[in-house]
C-alpha cells in the first residue's frame, strides 16, 4: 500500500475545492449557521460533508432593533411558497452590527436560509450555486444510524463557531474515539486549512469517561489569561477545553467544571458582558437555561476536575455555579446585541415559531404572563424596583400604550 503525503493530501484537497469553485453547488443540508468577523456566512451541510462560506448583502440596518414576531412561520412559508406546517428550524444566527437574522430551514427536501428583519421581512438566500466551501474528509459512514431514524452523518456538525480567525466545528467523525473538534483557518482562499482533534472528558451523571458524544453547544472564555472553550454536552457536563490543545491529531482531554443536571440537551451556548461581568449562558432542551460568570468558570476551573459521579436526584448539580434563567421554550438563540438576546422559540398555545428578542439580565418577556401589575388600576408604590424595567420591557415588546 502506497502512503500519501500530507502534502499530496492537502494538494488533492485544494484541487477538491477547486473544481467546486468552478462549479458551484447546490446546497443539500443546513444544519449550522455562522458569521466571521468580516461578514461571511458559513452553512455546515452535513449531507454533502462541506462548509460552505457565502457572502451575504451588508446589513441596511445600522443598530439593531427588537424582534416581536410571534409566529415568523407564516412570512418565511411565504417567501419560500411551502406550507407552514412543512417548516423545519435548523438554525439561528444575528449578522453582526445588524438587526437582520439569518435562518435555516427544510421543507421536506427543500432547504433554505433565509434572511429576517424586525419588521417580518423575509429574503431567501440564493443556495443554488455555491461556489466556495471545504470538505470535512472525516464524517460519520452513512450506514450508522440512531435510534433507527436519524442517520450518524446528520451529527457531523453539532455546533459551529467563529472565533478570533478560525472556524470552530464540533461533531462525530469517522474515527474511534468519535467526538471531535475540526479547526478552520479563515479566510478559505481557495484551499480549506484544517486541523481535526478527537475530545474526551468525565461526564459524572453517566459515571463514565466518554469519547463518542458530541459537543452540543459551545463558546470561548479567557481563563487565567488562556482562551479556552467552554462546552456542554448532553446531560449536561460543562467541559473547559485550551484552544492551544487543539491541534491536528491531537487527543484531548477536557476539564469537567460543571454537571448541570441530566434528563436535557443543549440548544446553544453564547457569551456576552453584562455590566462589569462576563457572562456565559446555555439554554438547553428540558429545562431553564444556564447563566454562569466567566470569573465563577474560572474559580472553579482552578479546581481539580469533577471525576465523582453526582448523587441524582437529590443532589443533581456539582461544580461551577449556575443561575436558573426563564429560557425553556427557546430552541435556538444568538447575541442580538449588548443589551438583547434573539430567540427561535415554540408558542405553547398555538405551536407557532416566534422570533423574539429577550432582555439580558432578566431573560423573559413581560407579555409571556398576566400578574398583578398589569390590572388597568393597579398603581406602583413610591420607589418600586420593577417600574423601570416594566416601562422598557413593554415598550419594546410592542406595546408602548402600556409602559405607564
Amino acid at each position: 500500500m502506497v502512503r500519501i503525503s500530507h502534502t499530496l493530501q492537502r494538494a488533492s484537497l485544494a484541487a477538491l475545492l477547486l473544481a467546486t469553485q468552478v462549479h458551484g453547488a447546490q446546497l443539500k443540508s443546513a444544519a449550522k449557521l455562522a458569521f466571521d468577523a468580516s461578514g461571511t456566512l458559513y452553512i455546515a451541510d452535513w449531507k454533502a460533508a462541506r462548509i460552505y462560506a457565502v457572502k451575504v448583502p451588508a446589513a441596511s440596518v445600522p443598530a439593531a432593533t427588537p424582534f416581536n414576531l410571534r409566529d415568523v412561520q407564516k412570512p418565511i412559508a411565504a417567501a419560500l411558497k411551502v406550507r407552514e406546517a412543512m417548516l423545519r428550524f435548523d438554525d439561528l444566527v444575528v449578522q453582526p452590527g445588524s438587526g437582520t437574522a439569518y435562518v435555516s430551514v427544510s421543507a421536506g427536501a427543500r432547504v433554505a436560509v433565509v434572511a429576517v428583519d424586525a419588521s417580518g421581512k423575509v429574503r431567501p438566500l440564493p443556495t443554488a450555486d455555491l461556489k466556495s466551501f471545504a470538505p470535512i474528509t472525516d464524517a460519520p459512514a452513512a450506514g450508522q444510524t440512531f435510534w433507527r431514524d436519524l442517520p450518524a452523518p446528520a451529527l457531523t456538525v453539532t455546533d459551529m463557531k467563529y472565533h478570533d480567525g478560525k472556524l470552530y466545528l464540533s461533531g462525530l467523525s469517522n474515527r474511534n474515539f468519535a467526538s471531535a473538534l475540526r479547526v478552520f483557518d479563515l479566510p478559505f482562499n481557495g484551499a480549506a486549512t484544517s486541523s481535526t482533534a478527537t475530545v474526551e472528558m468525565y461526564h459524572p451523571v453517566h459515571n463514565q469517561i466518554e469519547t463518542r458524544a458530541p459537543i452540543r453547544a459551545m463558546t470561548f472564555v479567557t481563563v487565567a489569561g488562556k482562551p479556552s472553550m467552554v462546552a456542554a454536552y448532553t446531560c449536561t457536563p460543562l467541559v473547559l477545553i485550551p484552544l492551544d490543545a487543539i491541534k491536528d491529531g491531537a487527543h484531548i482531554v477536557g476539564k469537567t467544571i460543571g454537571e448541570m443536571g441530566w434528563g436535557s440537551a443543549p440548544v446553544g451556548m453564547v457569551s456576552y458582558k453584562l455590566g462589569d461581568s462576563d457572562m456565559v449562558l446555555l439554554a438547553n432542551t428540558s429545562r431553564s437555561a444556564d447563566l454562569m460568570t466567566v470569573s465563577d468558570i474560572a474559580r472553579q476551573a482552578g479546581l481539580p476536575g469533577l471525576n465523582e459521579p453526582i448523587s441524582w436526584p437529590d443532589k443533581p448539580y456539582s461544580g461551577v455555579k449556575a443561575t436558573m434563567t426563564p429560557m425553556s421554550a427557546v430552541t435556538r438563540f444568538d447575541n442580538l446585541d449588548d443589551k438583547l438576546l434573539l430567540a427561535l422559540r415554540r408558542d405553547g398555545a398555538s405551536g407557532a415559531m416566534q422570533l423574539v428578542s429577550i432582555p439580558k439580565g432578566v431573560y423573559l418577556r413581560l407579555s409571556d404572563f398576566v400578574n398583578e401589575y398589569d390590572f388597568k388600576d393597579y398603581v406602583y408604590p413610591p420607589g418600586d424596583q420593577f417600574r423601570d424595567f416594566h416601562k422598557y420591557g413593554r415598550t419594546i415588546e410592542g406595546y408602548a400604550e402600556l409602559a405607564r
